[in-house]
């Protein structure tokens, strides 16, 4: 039985950037199978966050009814949602009171966001999955280092993963990738943008190098301006819905 009265994540109130085209609520939950050098929700991550810097699913769910009649969406991130035990239990509760929900996922998890998608119960109204870098290059955010003969395995799952959200309307999803030197050249946009749909939005951001989880990559100063243009504009030539954010 889980306690929602235990701290379960960060808790933005209102937000108009988390979910596109709606006044929403955001949560960012605990825990992430991943462990990407410039994740700067280290906190979170870890599990290192202090307690009473977190909000409880019993908090989420009395603001939520609180505020139905004025937000309309709900954005789940973290960390990595699919890892977290209340996952379910939040998308519950908000259809059931009428609130879109829209999911960030990693996309590492195609299992379980398969059985999202086909739960009309559980099914995300809106999906934006991160695709860090080439899908063969996964071992370089991963917790355990996978060995040379699962590379593969992780770029078939990324592949897996963007196919599932595919399956979506256009306008239900999105792929997003952060611009960080040495994992995302023009290479790896090219065989980024080749797993992805071609009406893909496809959403970019420039590093920061500020409270990475790997300190090492404080120290790595983000790509200049020319330089996020040439990459943009090469992903805009494979997907036409390529931005920067």
């Amino acid at each position: 039985m889980l306690d929602f009265t235990k701290p379960a994540g960060v808790l933005v109130k209102t937000t108009l950037v988390d979910y596109p085209g709606h006044v929403a609520a955001a949560i960012f939950l605990k825990g992430c199978n991943l462990r990407c050098p410039y994740c700067y929700n280290t906190g979170l991550v870890l599990n290192t966050e202090p307690d009473d810097e977190l909000s409880s699913v019993n908090d989420l769910f009395e603001h939520l009814e609180k505020r139905k009649n004025v937000i309309s969406a709900l954005a789940i991130s973290g960390g990595e949602p699919l890892v977290n035990p209340y996952l379910k239990d939040i998308i519950r509760k908000a259809k059931s009171i009428g609130i879109s929900v829209k999911m960030d996922t990693n996309g590492m998890l195609p299992d379980r966001l398969e059985s999202l998608i086909q739960d009309p119960e559980l099914k995300p109204d809106f999906i934006a999955m991160d695709i860090k870098t080439s899908p063969d290059r996964y071992a370089e955010t991963m917790l355990a280092k996978p060995l040379p003969s699962e590379k593969k395995v992780m770029a078939d799952i990324i592949a897996r993963s963007a196919a599932l959200i595919g399956t979506y309307p256009a306008s239900q999803r999105e792929f997003r990738t952060v611009l960080v030197p040495g994992l995302v050249g023009e290479e790896d946009i090219r065989n980024m943008a080749s797993v992805l749909p071609k009406d893909a939005s496809w959403q970019f951001a420039n590093f920061r190098n500020k409270s990475c989880l790997n300190p090492d990559y404080n120290n790595i100063p983000p790509y200049l301006d020319r330089d996020v243009e040439k990459l943009v504009n090469l992903a805009k030539s494979l997907i036409p819905g390529a931005s920067l954010r």
